[in-house]
């Protein structure tokens, strides 16, 4: 639920937060619906999936050693801090050897994470992060704990609804990789081009959020995935 002004953490009491939280103060209906919605499509999907799941497990254990899961804390609404359920799609302890930026062609992601990635089945956990209430079908992507420090006042009005599994601004940079590739400082592109373009769309979405859009955008994030894989 959307918390009430007074009670949101300070660092989001601002004068840039604040038009955002009004447009959704008016919309808690809808957002307390979205909740719902999530918890039970979630509920029925991991359920659905629940072998594929574990033939993902037992491919990706095949494919490279280390663990099934990759697990890292990400920050979701209200400035919470969680540990994301992704499959595993590069080599273990890849962060300690290199950015937490990924490019195209990234020599740490393994044969079996290139396919995983390419159809997003990697972010099929997520699911047990949407039942938890850490994150939702639709909402801007989880960011890191070292970007979000970065965000500028504005961005931290995308902090007011939980996370997201994909997003009109992960539909627009599905090839984020790909963008990033030519750029000899990868973290420097994404912080100074990349993530002030997505913000820009996360923060439109915010303005003119509705459950419709919500499955919308549901709905054009699988036909952008069935398009990629069809390449």
């Amino acid at each position: 639920m959307l918390k009430q002004w007074r009670n949101l953490p300070e660092f989001m009491q601002t004068e840039e937060v604040k038009p955002y939280w009004d447009v959704l103060g008016k919309k808690r209906g809808q957002i307390a619906v979205k909740r719902v919605f999530d918890f039970l499509l979630a509920s029925i999907l991991i359920i659905l999936f629940a072998i594929p799941m574990i033939a993902i497990a037992i491919i990706i254990k095949c494919d490279s050693s280390g663990p099934v899961f990759f697990r890292q804390e990400r920050v979701t609404a209200y400035g919470k801090h969680f540990r994301i359920h992704k499959f595993r799609t590069m080599v273990t302890n890849a962060e300690k050897l290199g950015s937490e930026i990924t490019s195209e062609n990234d020599p740490r992601i393994t044969k079996a994470g290139l396919f995983l990635r390419n159809t997003r089945l990697d972010e099929l956990p997520q699911l047990i992060d949407v039942i938890s209430g850490n994150m939702s079908f639709v909402g801007t992507r989880p960011e890191t704990l070292k970007y979000v420090s970065m965000y500028k006042p504005e961005y931290f009005a995308t902090l007011l609804l939980p996370a997201g599994i994909t997003s009109k601004a992960s539909v627009a940079y599905k090839d984020e990789a790909l963008l990033l590739t030519a750029g000899a400082d990868v973290e420097d592109q994404y912080l100074n081009t990349v993530l002030p373009e997505k913000m820009k769309i996360n923060l439109d979405a915010l303005k003119n959020f509705s459950l419709y859009d919500d499955i919308s955008v549901m709905f054009t994030t699988v036909f952008a995935v069935l398009k990629k894989g069809n390449r």
